[in-house]
């Protein structure tokens, strides 16, 4: 299973190549506002390392949040252009799988900061989602998260959550259902879990 993956969610920027048996990647913990111009360079670059094509990998995936909303869309429209052009399937990855899938079992809630005492938040059992991708606020976290272990990709003011790697979990996410990517390109439909903050102040 030859494939090339994307996160672009959050403040860091993951290319991730698997071909022939060997992962290569390019992982920037601090890249934010400069994904747009770093994303085509880190897919070359990772190409380059792994000496893949993109013809010659099985799918493309993509992280399509929550997180970041212009982030979102970066990674999200990279990969979907590059189906098209490649005539490749699409496996959609959210945020929330690649902190979960740093587990490999056990109650896991998966946790964004979402600022202003806001979270995004996902609750896995041994890998299986069981709470559904939602937004909430503090005093809602704590009800929800209990049994729970807290996971994230960074601190968090105010949270105890054990760090886990995003770039970790985005691998093992797509070891595990590649075979779940789809010929629907439109399938990468973006995961924002509320309203934009332009949308909120309208």
């Amino acid at each position: 299973m030859n494939y090339l993956l994307v996160d672009t969610s959050g403040n860091h920027l993951s290319a991730v190549v698997k071909y022939e048996g060997k992962t290569e990647y390019v992982f920037e913990p601090d890249c934010g506002v400069n994904h747009s111009v770093r994303i085509m360079t880190a897919i070359e670059e990772t190409l380059n390392k792994a000496g893949a094509k993109l013809c010659d990998l099985d799918f493309f995936g993509a992280v399509v949040g929550a997180g970041s909303f212009t982030g979102i869309r970066i990674g999200v429209s990279a990969v979907k252009g590059l189906c098209l052009a490649e005539n490749k399937p699409a496996l959609k990855i959210t945020s929330f799988d690649t902190i979960a899938y740093n587990r490999d079992s056990g109650k896991v809630m998966a946790v964004i900061d979402a600022g202003h005492n806001g979270y995004y938040v996902s609750g896995y059992e041994n890998r299986n989602v069981v709470i559904s991708p939602r937004f909430v606020r503090g005093e809602e976290l704590n009800g929800l998260s209990d049994g729970y272990l807290l996971l994230s990709y960074g601190e968090i003011k105010g949270l105890k959550t054990e760090i886990v790697s995003p770039l970790t979990g985005l691998i093992k996410f797509a070891e595990e259902n590649g075979d779940k990517a789809s010929s629907d390109i439109n399938s990468l439909s973006p995961v924002y879990c509320r309203k934009s903050q332009a949308e909120e102040g309208r």
